[in-house]
């Protein structure tokens, strides 16, 4: 694409999502040229196309923009760690600030006897442990204070080695007779004892606030015993800012440091996968491109594949260990150790993945569907034919249920949907004329039979998909039914139980599960739901009906065909009762007639 069309960049603009997340924009050569953070991605980034843009850089800039890549993220902090990190690997033309090698704040607990814990911006290969970094300075202020309330450290710079603090050169300054150290460079604190404190404090920062939320709550409950509610307050601050604290990001991570994550969605006419490389526990590259691959062939070779074609793309080779939702070929990568993460950081970054792989499928399906919506409908009735096995797509959907009420006024109920909506006009109610009490799979047997015997009588077109709303019992009773009529082998049947949306198939004693966020059991549900509402309404007007009819013929003189003549004339029993002796003698008689002013002037009926 040209850069500088802008019509084609807002409706770019128009899919992006309203998460937070770090945009990119692309010139014609396929360089990124600027990187920012959002709040709302679509919100900000549309904020580019006014017209007659004040600030004349943007103006500039947008002239030369081709393409739009975005990343979402789980939040703003995170938005604001990986626009850090892509800007100081990219060095795009446009952005000024954050290209030097400053970076956000890290905790570093240094390699050196009696180590101390500080704040920098810089990371130095010595052997000391980084933590973060962090997105706000505030929060890590408070954190090294946290850590500094919690336990006696050293602040000075003295060389503390064995031999140094042998020679009996330092004495104690005034951070010891405060309380904020014991005096390691005297010998007043062993180096056991300090590692001890030190190992916390790792722990604490890895994520691991167990044992000082138990020291901090024990010393809460300890000065609130012994009177001193300020100490106890102070404390109780400390363990709400622990609790609030969050030392992990999926965009950073101390435990998977130099890595690649690669994962793939297999769609219907696609693949799409998703690449992330992690250069010393930053994000510093993430994208995700569309691959036509042959979609049946198997998980394993389509992942081989992806990896292959993705490599081409990637500046430099693979990372030793590269991140995988399961292993791909491996004899074809001989310089690669490949891991399935099964939980901590590395499997947040999988996770991470195979969501951005998911929301540059959405955003590209609904551009799609935009310009051509019949591509939905194609989409959703191929993955319904997929997930449900079938030969042919489900074009033509029947869903019966039943309905009664202790087995009085039973019915059932037929919807039909077509391309995956509901076509009304085909909706059908049956009344259950051979059943005695409540007997859902008799019930299930007769109205099937019905409505089948009767498209095969008169050549009807038969559905691709029968769903029975029920379990095992009522699937069986309907799976009966087609195979007497000899058409079990021409229509796929499966049955929807209640609890928590299981699928049956004929023959087979196990439950499928379809996925609960996929568009086939949703399209499932709404026509069981649809179901449901079409019979349940036609009972409680069967129901209503019945009531009325059974009132008005305990009106003495009144039979069968003087209720149906004034029902059919006053629609209901309210109507009937304010009708004038005239306006009902017109219709039963003058003696029926005032018989029923008679039976309401009495009060000996309901109204409705």
């Amino acid at each position: 694409m040209a850069a500088g069309n802008i019509a084609y960049l807002k409706e770019q603009v128009s899919l992006l999502p309203l998460s937070p997340g770090v945009y990119q924009f692309v010139n014609s050569e396929g360089t990124v040229i600027y990187v920012g953070k959002a709040k709302s991605l679509r919100k900000r980034v549309s904020s580019y196309f006014i017209e007659n843009h004040p600030i004349a850089k943007v103006r500039v800039m947008v002239k030369n923009i081709a393409e739009i890549r975005h990343i979402v993220v789980y939040s703003e902090a995170d938005a604001l760690l990986l626009e850090n990190n892509l800007i100081k690997t990219l060095q795009p033309r446009y952005n000024s600030m954050l290209k030097d090698d400053k970076t956000y704040p890290w905790i570093a607990i240094l390699n050196e006897p009696f180590p101390r814990v500080v704040s920098t911006r810089r990371l130095v290969r010595d052997g000391s442990r980084y933590f973060g970094p962090y997105a706000s300075v505030v929060m890590q202020k408070n954190i090294l204070e946290l850590i500094r309330g919690l336990y006696t450290l050293r602040t000075c710079t003295l060389n503390l080695s064995p031999a140094a603090i042998a020679k009996g050169r330092y004495s104690v300054c005034l951070e010891y007779h405060l309380g904020n150290c014991k005096g390691p460079c005297v010998g007043l604190q062993t180096q056991e004892d300090y590692d001890a404190d030190i190992s916390r404090i790792s722990a604490m920062l890895g994520g691991d606030l167990r044992s000082t939320k138990q020291w901090l709550g024990k010393a809460m409950n300890d000065s609130a015993a012994a009177m001193n509610f300020e100490q106890a307050e102070r404390y109780k601050q400390r363990l709400h800012l622990l609790d609030n604290y969050a030392s992990k990001s999926v965009i950073v991570s101390s435990a998977a440091r130099n890595v690649d994550v690669f994962s793939v969605l297999k769609d219907v006419d696609a693949v799409y996968g998703n690449f992330i490389r992690v250069v010393n526990g930053h994000i510093v590259n993430s994208f995700t491109a569309q691959f036509s691959l042959g979609v049946d062939e198997d998980d394993k070779t389509v992942l081989t594949r992806v990896i292959e074609q993705m490599e081409g793309l990637v500046q430099g080779p693979l990372a030793h260990e590269v991140l995988v939702p399961f292993l791909p070929e491996e004899a074809l990568f001989p310089n690669v150790q490949f891991v399935v993460p099964k939980r901590g950081d590395k499997m947040k970054l999988m996770e991470f993945s195979e969501r951005s792989a998911k929301m540059y499928r959405l955003e590209r399906m609904k551009n799609l569907e935009i310009k051509d919506p019949s591509r939905h409908t194609d989409r959703i009735m191929e993955a319904m034919r997929r997930e449900l096995h079938m030969a042919v797509e489900p074009r033509h959907i029947e869903c019966f249920d039943n309905s009664n009420l202790q087995g009085t006024h039973p019915v059932a109920s037929c919807v039909v949907f077509r391309d995956g909506k509901p076509s009304r006009k085909e909706y059908r109610h049956f009344n259950i004329k051979t059943v005695v009490g409540p007997d859902d799979f008799a019930s299930m047997r007769e109205i099937i039979g019905r409505r089948y015997r009767r498209m095969l009588d008169e050549g009807s077109e038969l559905p691709d998909l029968i769903i029975v709303d029920g379990g095992k019992g009522q699937l069986s009773s309907a799976y009966g039914v087609l195979r007497q009529l000899g058409i079990e082998d021409k229509v796929t049947i499966i049955g929807l139980a209640k609890r928590i949306e299981e699928v049956f198939f004929p023959n087979d004693p196990e439950p499928y599960y379809l996925d609960r966020t996929g568009e086939p059991l949703k399209v499932i549900m709404h026509l069981r739901d649809e179901a449901h509402r079409f019979g349940i309404t036609f009972h409680r007007q069967k129901r209503s009906k019945a009531f009325i009819k059974s009132e008005l013929e305990s009106i003495p003189g009144l039979g069968e065909v003087s209720v149906a003549k004034l029902l059919k004339k006053f629609k209901t029993i309210t109507g009937i009762k304010r009708a004038g002796r005239e306006e009902l003698a017109a219709v039963v008689g003058e003696s029926r007639a005032r018989a029923v002013i008679e039976f309401y002037s009495k009060g000996d009926g309901d109204s409705e």
